[in-house]
């Protein structure tokens, strides 16, 4: 089974994307992660990656899709694998169906959680971030035991720059100018599906499930 996670910034497709790998035993794949391994692993992909970062700038389309490509090539994707937060683009999307095509795969997937710009702005406003071990939470769907502090290591948590309503909404501008058109793109492919956002955490992963079967 394998799946795209699409949906605005804040939508919640990554807390979604993390239920489903746990439920149907398959890999949840985010770029980030896949840049921190191979850099960390010293992989001829990751210090490529890495001369990008170090610049502040985007890896281009290319090397993110060899990187990701790599990853789903593992032993552990063999069922499947949900990816997050990749592709983010119409040519990393094309770039993506061309390395599977090779491979003789296919996406079964590309489920988009729908959400309103303004729910997601009110949304992320509630958002913080843990500064000792990066843990997120909530204030309203998923509040620390203790206000402000983090329940896994006990720092402060905090407010980021990028969860700032301003912030979030130049965000959502550019994933409503680059990242919406493979909504468009996947349904065309015949595999978008999309789920209501907004409503409780628990529905919309039922209504995940009712996509993909038990």
């Amino acid at each position: 089974m394998k799946i795209i996670m699409l949906g605005a910034p804040g939508a919640g497709k990554g807390t979604q994307a993390k239920k489903i790998a746990e439920k149907y035993g398959i890999p949840h794949i985010s770029t980030g992660d896949i840049f921190r391994a191979n850099i960390k692993n010293g992989t001829e992909l990751g210090k490529k990656a890495k001369t990008y970062m170090d610049q502040g700038a985007l890896v281009p389309d290319e090397l993110t899709c060899d990187l990701v490509v790599d990853r789903i090539q593992q032993p552990d994707c063999a069922n499947g694998y949900v990816l997050d937060g990749f592709p983010r683009t119409i040519p990393q999307a094309e770039c993506l169906t061309t390395a599977l095509d090779k491979l003789g795969q296919k996406m079964d997937y590309a489920i988009n959680v729908d959400v309103p710009d303004e729910n997601i702005v009110h949304r992320m406003g509630g958002r913080r971030a843990c500064v000792g071990c990066g843990a997120t939470y909530h204030v309203v769907y998923n509040a620390p035991k203790a206000e402000d502090i983090c329940d896994t290591c006990g720092e402060h948590l905090v407010l980021r720059d990028d969860d700032k309503p301003e912030t979030v909404q130049k965000r959502l501008n550019v994933y409503h100018e680059q990242t919406q058109p493979l909504i468009d793109y996947y349904e065309k492919a015949g595999i978008l599906k999309n789920v209501d956002g907004t409503v409780d955490m628990k529905d919309v992963f039922q209504a995940i499930v009712n996509i993909l079967g038990e």
